[in-house]
């Protein structure tokens, strides 16, 4: 059976983009391809994620640029393999059901059988990377995640650029409940207890896990996507929890302005040995076009 789902959230491989790249002049960004990493699982609501997440707003907006964007909520078609690699909450609640620690041929059936069901979903996505030209990879310090490392990993191994985003992490409701119970002894223990448990930890300036600076580079680094300069342009009525935060704190380097300048000038990156700031080699973006059956060769020795 065919799913239908509503117009923001239909799949991102959309017809009408076609639309949407003729009305605008080809930039640098047009045809290219980018893969939307981020996380999935231990988001606070997978449905309210895939309706209000971050990847339909950034989707629309790269779209119109004329680019192909994969987005791991919304997979594309696979020539010959009806639905691979698709994922909803009734697949991944049956892994979840299904999962065991249980010793023996039992256990191990199970397990497999759960690793099988998965393999797809890893394959497709770690595929869209592979395809994608750069990544834009969304990592709220407070959301455990493992495939958005992997796939972070895959791309910097190809040499391809990921725009990562890391927004300031605070927790509003928490500094209320601990005004609310200040006088409470009991209930301020127990929410002290409830804290070290969690754990529950801001990040108020946003600061990445140390790990991704030197795999990532400096100069991707973003702390929020800055959609309010956008949000009457493109029609972005409903107010989703990224706007709130982002009003909270406005970013300092927000996304979206960074990727309409890409569209027309390419990075630089700071080169620490010579101080001063170099072309970045890792944005390679193909220079294709329809009809021609070769790409170009070498005419003569660089000297």
């Amino acid at each position: 059976m065919t799913r239908k789902f509503p117009l923001l959230n239909r799949t991102r491989f959309r017809q009408n983009a076609v639309m949407a790249r003729s009305t605008q002049r080809a930039g640098l960004l047009h045809n290219a391809r980018v893969y939307l990493s981020g996380p999935m699982d231990f988001v606070a609501s997978r449905a309210a994620e895939k309706r209000l997440g971050w990847r339909n707003r950034v989707g629309e907006f790269l779209e119109r640029m004329g680019v192909t964007v994969f987005d791991p909520w919304f997979k594309p078609d696979v020539r010959g393999l009806h639905e691979y690699g698709r994922e909803d909450e009734e697949s991944v609640h049956r892994i979840r059901q299904r999962w065991t620690y249980a010793r023996g041929k039992q256990g191990a059936q199970a397990r497999a059988w759960c690793a099988r069901q998965f393999w797809e979903t890893l394959h497709i996505d770690l595929r869209m990377v592979d395809t994608s030209d750069f990544s834009i990879s969304y990592c709220p310090t407070n959301i455990y995640s493992v495939g958005t490392p992997h796939e972070i990993i895959m791309a910097t191994l190809q040499h391809k650029p990921v725009l990562f985003v890391s927004p300031p992490i605070r927790f509003p409701a928490l500094h209320e409940l601990r005004e609310y119970l200040k006088n409470d002894p009991a209930g301020r223990a127990l929410l002290e207890r409830l804290e070290r448990e969690v754990p529950v930890k801001e990040n108020p300036t946003g600061i990445p896990s140390l790990w991704y600076i030197p795999l990532v580079g400096g100069e991707n680094f973003f702390d929020g996507f800055g959609f309010a300069p956008y949000r009457q342009r493109f029609g972005w009525k409903e107010d989703i929890p990224l706007d709130a935060h982002e009003r909270r704190r406005r970013p300092r380097r927000p996304l979206l302005p960074f990727l309409e300048t890409l569209s027309h000038h390419l990075p630089r990156k700071w080169d620490r040995k010579l101080g001063k700031f170099v072309p970045d080699d890792d944005w390679l973006l193909w220079d294709l076009h329809p009809g021609k059956k070769r790409g170009k060769h070498l005419e003569g020795v660089r000297r």
